[in-house]
């Protein structure tokens, strides 16, 4: 559907969306005196249009309008919606920006959106500074550091391995130690994790606290280790469907509930002939049958029971080997959305 440029656009065509006389008429006084202040086709007018004239009891095809309408001759991806300068401070990059911007972009730094295009080439010009900055700001932790953030010209032997450059050469870390570490932006006390179970809308979210989620962790590594598992073992996502990898264990979930509708979930797991599965209740139990060999969320934990809260030793890994052996284990648990995609929530 062709739209109108803004400035094209009459009281009548306003009306004509199921807008009554006079609001169309209000309306249109709005559009014109906003057009008239920033142009009929810049991101601040669309900004001002929809803060100050659109409200949700308007029609949606009036929105339509009004966006189309502003970006008409604009090209892909138009934005929807600008931050305006406060919230764009309060953002990460924005918080980083007004601490070391002048650092990075010297006098060409003025603030956080207006800056942002140049940061983005400074971060593509300068990959050591840009990248280092990023795993300090992430609070991440090497037992080894790295030579550099990354060698773009590798030896003859390692190009075919790393074609695009290596990264991280020659550090050491364990990703799952750095995302529960402590650091100065996080105590044992704050909240790691909010959810709420399918099924329960009216009921108050549940929260872990990273002290609880320690707890946690900590009890699933040490019953990983009861399987026989070496340590040292990755734990990977697995977005695609199919088990085509070389999985050594699949967690999942029996079903999952979308609204009164159950969609079994295991059962897919099975069918695929897919390796040893951890298989968590959506409920508290389950009454189903298990494969041989597969065993129970329950039974899994309580092989560990009294090492509750008894901390699991993180093995450092080189960072070359999790990049290369991600697929160790599958976490199969829960979807994205109803696309019924497997995803990761552990």
């Amino acid at each position: 559907m062709a739209y109108k440029a803004l400035d094209c656009i009459t009281s009548s065509d306003i009306a004509a969306l199921g807008v009554p006389s006079d609001v169309a008429d209000r309306l249109y006084d709005n559009l014109t005196q906003i057009i008239r202040t920033y142009g009929p086709a810049t991101p601040q007018t669309w900004q001002h249009i929809s803060k100050h004239l659109l409200n949700p009891d308007l029609p949606f095809s009036l929105h339509q309008m009004m966006y189309y309408g502003c970006y008409r001759d604009f090209g892909p991806d138009p934005p929807a919606w600008l931050p305006d300068a406060d919230s764009a401070k309060l953002t990460n990059v924005g918080q980083l920006l007004e601490r070391r911007g002048k650092e990075f972009l010297g006098s060409k730094y003025k603030d956080p959106i207006s800056s942002f295009s140049d940061f983005q080439e400074f971060s593509v010009s300068n990959p050591e500074d840009f990248w280092k900055t990023v795993l300090d700001e992430l609070s991440v932790s090497f037992s080894v550091p790295p030579q550099c953030i990354l060698r773009d010209n590798p030896s003859a032997e390692s190009h075919l391995s790393h074609p695009g450059g290596q990264w991280l050469p020659g550090a050491y870390v364990n990703p799952a130690k750095n995302c529960l570490r402590l650091n100065g932006k996080r105590t044992l006390d704050d909240i790691m994790v909010i959810w709420r179970d399918e099924g329960d809308d009216e009921m108050p979210v549940n929260k872990m606290t990273l002290k609880e989620l320690w707890t946690e962790v900590w009890l699933v590594a040490h019953a990983l280790g009861t399987l026989g598992f070496e340590k040292g073992s990755c734990d990977c996502n697995r977005y695609a469907n199919g088990c085509q990898f070389c999985a050594k264990a699949i967690f999942t979930q029996d079903l999952i509930v979308r609204g009164d509708k159950r969609l079994p979930l295991y059962s897919r797991v099975v069918d695929a002939q897919s390796p040893m599965a951890i298989v968590i209740p959506t409920r508290g139990s389950f009454s189903m049958k298990l494969r041989d060999g597969d065993i129970s969320w329950h039974d899994f934990l309580e092989k560990v029971k009294n090492l509750k809260e008894v901390e699991f030793v993180a093995v450092e890994r080189p960072v070359r080997s999790i990049h290369k052996y991600p697929f160790l284990f599958w976490n199969h648990r829960g979807t994205k959305g109803n696309s019924m995609d497997p995803c990761n929530t552990f």
